[in-house]
């Protein structure tokens, strides 16, 4: 029923829009004018969601198979205790880091900008990350990785030849949870992106959203 809402109003033009009539269907025929405004006002926002996204999600899955590829078969002391550490990032509520994460942005140049907001979203998705990508890893065979040092594979070698080409699936799951988790993202890219063309299409849409229900 909400869906139902949204669509058949959405079609509407917008001298048929109100609560009255909210459940009817068009009158006068289908209307894209709103679908026409709508991407008019976030056409410039959405470009700036795909710069914020793809790179986040790039960036993040790779560092996270490697790290997923060192907790995995490369064991050294406290190994499992810095894992956990890294683990601990999953439960670190947004909200409490706030401030102090504006203030390192603000000191190091990048608040307000759209390299600030994707280091940002990078770190984040280190915990989620290396933990996919270690429950992968550690069913690939610790003989493969043996022959491969035995053959004079060094530590990226062994990542390069052996866990790299076998890990697509575990890519695949990595950048689609990375990419629909920044993309959705509202309260980070409010917090650090001070630039309303620069914020991403979430932000762009609640603003829209506002601005025509202070207008109603």
């Amino acid at each position: 029923m909400p869906a139902y809402v949204v669509l058949f109003n959405g079609l509407k033009p917008f001298s048929e829009v109100s609560l009255q009539k909210m459940w009817n269907l068009p009158e006068t025929g289908l209307s894209f004018e709103a679908f026409e405004k709508g991407w008019q006002a976030v056409a410039p926002n959405f470009i700036a969601s795909l710069k914020i996204t793809v790179p986040t999600a790039l960036i993040s899955s790779f560092i996270g198979s490697i790290n997923g590829y060192v907790f995995a078969k490369w064991r050294f002391r406290y190994s499992g205790a810095i894992f956990l550490l890294v683990l601990f990032g999953l439960f670190l509520p947004y909200q409490g880091v706030l401030i102090p994460l504006v203030q390192v942005l603000v000191k190091i140049g990048l608040y307000g900008s759209i390299p600030g907001l994707i280091i940002t979203h990078t770190i984040f998705g280190i915990p989620i990350t290396a933990l996919i990508f270690r429950a992968y890893f550690v069913s690939v065979p610790t003989d493969l990785v043996e022959a491969a040092r035995i053959d004079g594979a060094g530590f990226f070698g062994v990542y390069r030849y052996i866990m790299f080409p076998i890990a697509a699936p575990a890519f695949a799951v990595v950048l689609i949870w990375q990419f629909t988790q920044v993309w959705n993202d509202f309260l980070m890219a409010l917090c650090i992106v001070s630039n309303p063309k620069d914020a991403p299409v979430m932000v762009a849409v609640n603003n829209i959203a506002n601005s025509y229900f202070v207008e109603y």
